[in-house]
């Protein structure tokens, strides 16, 4: 089992009932908004999103959940759409919990999964897209050393209005090693 250990949390292999946990705890921030915002789901879709990870996992992504450090899952972090061939992926993340956001628990995270991305899965691009209105993950994308590439104008239809996606990477020698 992989296990990333950092100060406050740690990164580790996601079983179903963790799945379940964060399925039931998902609370949506409409301040600092997600795309998709998946709101009133069934406990079977939990079981569908295990299962789906478990498909995925090691052939096009790794997915961890974040755990703090007594065993609490608070989150999931994501290498999504590995291209071995050009290097590159994607990163997706996300707290549960609206009381354990901003407590640096998914800056950790990410540099946790982009160490192991660069050091040891030899990728050389992470890429990752947010909301304009979410400057949360902005922060923490920014803090983690991504540059913003380009704005899709209007790209998202949330909550009666359109809004852009912002798009952010990083690169292998732009990194900043923990």
């Amino acid at each position: 089992m992989l296990k990333l250990q950092g100060r406050d949390i740690y990164l580790a292999t996601l079983e179903r009932e963790h799945c379940h946990t964060l399925w039931r705890e998902a609370e949506y921030d409409w301040a600092n908004p997600t795309e998709p915002p998946n709101i009133g789901h069934s406990e079977e879709k939990a079981d569908a999103w295990f299962d789906e990870i478990q498909k995925l996992q090691g052939e096009r992504n790794l997915r961890l959940g974040i755990f703090s450090n007594d065993g609490t899952v608070l989150g999931d972090v994501a290498l999504q759409d590995i291209d071995r061939t050009n290097r590159s992926c994607t990163l997706g993340m996300g707290i549960a919990r609206l009381a354990n956001r901003g407590k640096g628990y998914g800056q950790q995270a990410l540099a946790l999964i982009l160490d192991y991305a660069f050091r040891f899965l030899g990728l050389e691009r992470v890429s990752a897209s947010t909301l304009a209105p979410n400057t949360g993950a902005q922060r923490s994308l920014l803090k983690a050393g991504f540059l913003l590439e380009g704005t899709e104008r209007q790209a998202v239809y949330l909550d009666g209005h359109r809004v852009d996606r912002l798009n952010y990477a990083l690169l292998r020698e732009e990194w900043r090693t923990p």
